[in-house]
């Protein structure tokens, strides 16, 4: 319905911003997350999307990146994860972080959010983690100062449609057969032989 909203910033907290676009001011929910990327802007772009259930009002949902979105929508396919649930998510650990522990399975990271028990972290990875293990996310392959050759080469491999476990492990078996792998692309022709 509404892909983004670019206009000027007249409100913003930690839960929710008014963004001013053409004399319209929209009251749109944010994450932890996206507040942290925005608050230092007087404008800004936000993806959106437009949340209605049943007789409920409506609720405008906005993201500082794609990729949170993307998150977003995908946590609210998981029966039982509503659009306040799937927002925690998102305030309590970055995108990348969520994604990557879904792919990993990693409960005990999923338990530590607010509102998410055992079960619902088990249905969550039980849902998703394929799906995430699939999917290339815009930016992956961006110069960010965190990733690490391995990170990079993990991320390339997974564009190829490689699972990230068997990804993973070749890397483990290469790097262990030659210490001396250090740049993304040796990394990656040296795992593609042991796969």
């Amino acid at each position: 319905m509404i892909a983004y909203i670019r206009g000027k910033l007249v409100e913003k907290n930690p839960a929710y911003v008014v963004l001013e676009c053409n004399d319209i001011a929209y009251h749109i929910n944010v994450s932890v997350t996206t507040y942290s990327k925005i608050q230092d802007l007087e404008v800004c772009r936000l993806y959106t999307h437009y949340f209605i259930k049943d007789e409920s009002l409506p609720v405008l949902f906005g993201f500082a990146e794609r990729l949170e979105k993307d998150l977003f929508l995908q946590f609210l396919s998981v029966n039982g994860v509503g659009p306040n649930t799937a927002r925690m998510i998102l305030s309590s650990y970055s995108p990348t972080e969520i994604r990557e522990a879904v792919i990993a399975g990693n409960i005990a990271l999923l338990k530590s959010i607010k509102g998410i028990g055992p079960k619902s972290a088990k249905r969550i990875i039980l849902e998703l983690q394929d799906k995430f293990a699939k999917q290339v996310p815009e930016g992956t392959y961006s110069a960010d100062a965190h990733n690490t050759p391995i990170d990079e080469a993990l991320s390339a491999l997974a564009s190829l449609s490689i699972s990230r476990p068997a990804a993973k492990k070749a890397i483990d078996r290469a790097v262990k057969e030659n210490p001396g792998l250090k740049t993304v692309e040796e990394l990656i022709k040296a795992a593609l032989k042991v796969i």
